[in-house]
């Protein structure tokens, strides 16, 4: 159904291995940055301040991808891409070599392990991620670009919510270590697959230099001088601030606090893929007519809700559980209605010609300060024991923040200008499962080889 064939789609079929590669990947990170490791780690005994660290890896580390293009004239992207991406599966050993010693009583080292170990896997992640949308934009025709990433993002999406289903299933039968251990085997099975479908690709040529100095010279006066640009990029952030916490922190505190299994909690984090499916079916039909503003203010207002609803399933000391998967569905919705509304916002007020620094600044910035909230709330968060590793008071405090924020920026929003109707497109859906392609734009930062004539090759 989803996959391309000679008869049903010839063009896309010859970058079908691209596709694949979307799949077996989304085996792989969801494990290793998602919940299944926040899980692991409370399972080792980790405090609320090394989950968000481990969570907060992949944010903070996006600015490597920016220092990793400098490679990208000897090795080429191909090469660097299968660099990056056949490092990080050898992280993987460590919470595998863990969950086999299955320690009643686990001690400091392994938590310290289990955060060195997914910081090399960030790393090498960003390494390889600098390459690969940059090199898959060279390689796909542009006529069929929009086929292949909407393609990608289908074959993630199912990826994901069938290994949850499976991961939930292995919980509810097997001893607890057991079911990480063939979750992370199952991560390393998808990095192997990945690795071999992104062995079969193509290369392109190599970039024979790189125009960093326009990020040194262009991102200062683009978030500083007065622009459209520059008043969204600040809007922006906040929200990608008050955000990033709630999938690690509430995930940790139904598991460390509230008793919840592991089996529950993977199937809520399943219906926020329900909720984002949704939010984006919806939004396809009535984003052009009624433009994006609306749905910000929409994704604002299910983001207050959300924090109204834990608030009070704080209060109530989770008398209520039929609210979590009301508040999971809304989580996944709220984050589809602002990540589509992003993308055709941004298409609005950036010219197409040079629009690609812009997004990336903008992908880089949200990112990276997003990243530093859990770390920064994790801190704050730490259990006076270790009975309670989790301050459920501080936890509180966090949703009042997030409820002020979404009622500050419902108000705010206004100060938008806005023409409805119908953008040119930018491709990056990878934004809707994957928030580190917030830097995959770095296609157009490098400059690209030109014939006799002196024009492009596209």
């Amino acid at each position: 159904m989803f996959l391309p064939t000679k008869k049903r789609d010839p063009e896309l079929y010859p970058h079908r291995h691209g596709l694949y590669f979307s799949f077996f990947n989304a085996l792989n990170w969801q494990v290793a940055i998602g919940t299944p490791t926040v899980l692991f780690m409370q399972q080792l005994g980790a405090d609320s301040f090394q989950v968000g660290l481990v969570f907060s890896w992949t944010f903070l580390l996006t600015p490597v991808q920016v220092l990793a293009t400098a490679f990208l004239p000897q090795l080429g992207f191909k090469r660097l891409t299968l660099a990056g991406w056949s490092a990080r599966a050898w992280c993987l050993v460590v919470p595998i070599s863990l969950a086999i010693l299955a320690p009643r009583h686990p001690l400091p080292w392994m938590i310290y392990a289990m955060i060195t170990a997914m910081f090399l896997y960030s790393l090498s992640r960003a390494v390889g991620a600098a390459a690969l949308t940059a090199w898959l934009y060279q390689l796909i025709p542009a006529p069929i670009q929009g086929r292949y990433w909407a393609t990608d993002q289908m074959l993630s999406g199912l990826a994901i919510v069938g290994s949850l289903l499976l991961y939930a299933a292995l919980f509810a039968l097997l001893p607890v270590y057991w079911a990480f251990l063939i979750a992370y085997l199952i991560a390393v099975f998808g990095a192997w697959m990945a690795y071999r479908k992104l062995h079969r690709l193509n290369d392109v040529e190599r970039p024979k230099m790189l125009s960093l100095e326009k990020i040194v010279s262009e991102t200062p006066r683009l978030m500083t001088e007065p622009s459209v640009f520059r008043t969204y990029l600040w809007l922006s952030i906040p929200l990608y601030v008050a955000i990033t916490p709630i999938s690690p922190f509430a995930a940790f505190y139904l598991r460390a606090t509230a008793g919840l299994t592991a089996t529950s909690i993977l199937l809520l984090m399943m219906l926020t893929y329900f909720g984002l499916i949704a939010a984006n079916w919806f939004m396809r039909s009535h984003l052009d007519h009624h433009g994006a503003k609306p749905f910000f203010r929409l994704s604002y207002a299910f983001f207050g809700l959300i924090a109204a609803g834990w608030m009070f399933f704080l209060q109530t000391e989770g008398r209520y559980p039929l609210m979590l998967p009301v508040l999971y569905l809304l989580q996944g919705a709220a984050s589809g209605c602002w990540t589509s509304a992003n993308l055709n916002y941004l298409a609005k007020i950036l010219p197409v010609q040079g629009r690609a620094l812009p997004v990336s600044i903008h992908g880089a910035v949200i990112t990276f300060l997003g990243g530093c909230s859990p770390v920064l709330w994790g801190l704050f968060m730490k259990g006076p024991n270790d009975a309670h590793p989790l301050n459920v008071a501080v936890f509180g405090v966090y949703f009042i923040t997030l409820l002020l924020t979404s009622a500050v920026l419902f108000w705010l929003v206004r100060r938008l200008p806005e023409k409805t109707g119908p953008a040119y497109p930018l491709l990056q859906g990878g934004w809707l499962l994957r928030p580190y392609r917030g830097l995959a734009n770095l296609i157009s930062l490098v400059e690209r080889p030109t014939d006799q004539g002196g024009e492009e090759h596209f």
